[in-house]
């Protein structure tokens, strides 16, 4: 006679054997790829929103005109849902210096950060402008270390404080609940996110064959490509 103890342990080990089993049968790059149309979606969503803004600085739009490259963090968190630190991921896209086209998204994530005069923020959307060659070349690579490998400063607040005068290779234009402040990024690591771009594209790319060359293509991206043109050309 089976006690209740033994078809206990059985019951157990069965659901155990369960949970493996659906793990198992669901591939892991199927989250993946949600994971990335989701950040595109939302990406799309922060560009449109930064566009429309009328309390957008004039400096800033300046800056967006001038970009290399945009990489778009529709959601940067402070602590709390990131452990040890605050960060977030996105998509960047750069800019054909020859036919002004726009090639990607490539997604990237960015942690260690400092929420700087978004003082109190939980949660911002950001904008990070490349300005230099040196600055795209170097996010085209892993590991990038703000501050040590890339010089970056906060987008200017205010007037009088003109675009023309940065000489840094990333702007950060960022905003938490409608209001636009500087958020600092020093010391912060931006780092390439492979898994997520090679389930979006079905295979492995590395960021030059997506923002550079310009080889892999998706029909889903239209949407955002075409926010980042409208956002990169207002005035």
């Amino acid at each position: 006679m089976r006690t209740p103890y033994i078809i206990g342990i059985r019951s157990v080990l069965v659901m155990i054997l369960g949970i493996l089993v659906v793990n198992i049968s669901v591939p892991s790059w199927a989250d993946d790829t949600q994971d990335a149309r989701d950040i595109v979606t939302k990406a799309e969503i922060t560009a449109d929103s930064f566009r429309l803004d009328p309390n957008l600085y004039p400096e800033w739009r300046e800056l967006l005109r001038e970009a290399k490259a945009v990489l778009i963090m529709p959601q940067i968190i402070k602590g709390g849902l990131i452990i040890g630190g605050s960060g977030g991921s996105g998509v960047l896209l750069a800019r054909d210096q020859k036919s002004g086209a726009w090639n990607g998204p490539a997604f990237y994530t960015i942690g260690g950060v400092s929420f700087g005069l978004l003082a109190g923020a939980q949660v911002a959307e950001t904008i990070i402008v490349v300005r230099t060659e040196r600055g795209l070349n170097r996010l085209l690579n892993t590991g990038a270390k703000l501050g040590a490998d890339l010089s970056v400063t906060a987008g200017p607040v205010g007037a009088g404080v003109g675009a023309g005068n940065i000489i840094a290779d990333l702007v950060v234009l960022s905003r938490s609940k409608g209001l636009y402040g500087g958020l600092s990024l020093e010391g912060s690591l931006i780092d390439v996110r492979d898994s997520l771009n090679r389930a979006y594209y079905g295979k492995s790319v590395s960021p030059s064959d997506i923002l550079i060359l310009g080889s892999v293509k998706r029909s889903k991206s239209d949407n955002l490509i075409s926010a980042v043109k409208k956002l990169t050309q207002s005035k």
